[in-house]
């Protein structure tokens, strides 16, 4: 059993984990100082529910794709890859865009909990179920893209799983160190470091996505001759063939192989490859320069912004 496949999973779902735990960290303060304590089971309502509904949907993913597979069993080896590449590019397209976003509205996060956790003890008649639907958004929202992010490695099997149970074991413990032991962590540093990590993922799982798709068509072609036909590059010289990745640029399975030591740790985590393709490539380098270059400009901001005195960082 290949453990290493866990690594992802386990900082996504460490990093997700986290970032729900403060805000239900954050509403059962405002709840206590409000001396609204009695809300507090729905609140613990919330995180249970909306951990049980992104469980469905992992479950609900996994059916679909047996479903899927099932119902032409001859271009199994086509539809399978097929949708790894397609839960992969959702999961990139989420990941980036909420690792974007939450990074550049973390200083308001507060704010804007506090924001609404007073409305609705104000303004609604039943204020627990506006807690309870506040933080069920939340936990949902973090667990959704996990699955998302699980779904795109179906193809490995449980071990992604393993992974994402105990990101979120550790995550309930860094809230339980953080808003019951008082113990101090910085917690914008924690981001950064998981936001980067997460680029260097989202980058692998660019280069897995498009493996995928190579492998859906390539198979696809192989079933139908001639092969080439649904290929926009096929190198009959070539012993290893690609199919719409173009020439390789890269190979090193005789120095670094990616199922061997360390090599396997580095693909499960970083989507390394022992042996790259052009386009391949050219979508690592992109992503990293395009959603990796908006998250550092992001960084520095916030920093600048605290340097200019606008702002105290909080730990």
């Amino acid at each position: 059993m290949n453990f290493s496949t866990a690594l992802p999973s386990f900082v996504i779902t460490l990093r997700e984990g986290v970032e729900a735990a403060l805000v239900v960290g954050i509403v059962l303060a405002l709840l206590q100082k409000a001396n609204q304590s009695r809300l507090n089971s729905w609140v613990y309502a919330g995180v249970g529910i909306g951990v049980v509904v992104s469980s469905l949907l992992g479950i609900l993913f996994s059916w679909l794709i047996r479903l899927l597979e099932s119902v032409n069993p001859q271009y199994t080896s086509v539809v399978k890859p097929a949708l790894g590449g397609v839960f992969s590019v959702l999961a990139i397209a989420m990941l980036s865009w909420m690792l974007i976003w939450m990074t550049q509205q973390a200083r308001f996060m507060k704010s804007q909990v506090e924001g609404v956790v007073k409305e609705t003890l104000i303004n609604n008649s039943n204020p627990g179920w506006g807690v309870l639907s506040l933080i069920l958004i939340a936990v949902v929202r973090e667990g959704f893209e996990a699955v998302l992010f699980i779904t795109a490695n179906f193809q490995q099997g449980f071990v992604p799983t393993l992974g994402a149970i105990a990101g979120l074991i550790v995550a309930v413990i860094i809230a339980v160190l953080l808003f019951k032991l008082g113990v101090k962590i910085n917690i914008r540093q924690f981001f950064q470091v998981m936001g980067i990590l997460l680029v260097l993922i989202v980058a692998g799982l660019v280069v897995s996505s498009l493996k995928n798709f190579d492998a859906a068509l390539t198979n696809l072609a192989l079933s139908d001759p001639p092969g080439e036909n649904f290929c926009f590059y096929y190198d009959h010289f070539a012993k290893t063939h690609s199919c719409i990745l173009g020439p390789m640029v890269w190979n090193a399975t005789q120095v670094l192989p990616d199922g061997q030591f360390p090599g396997i740790v580095l693909k499960s985590l970083f989507g390394y490859r022992d042996q790259l393709y052009l386009v391949q490539a050219v979508g690592y380098l992109g992503f990293l320069f395009s959603v990796g270059g908006v998250y550092w400009r992001s960084i520095m901001l916030i920093q600048n912004h605290q340097v200019s005195g606008h702002g105290k960082p909080t730990s």
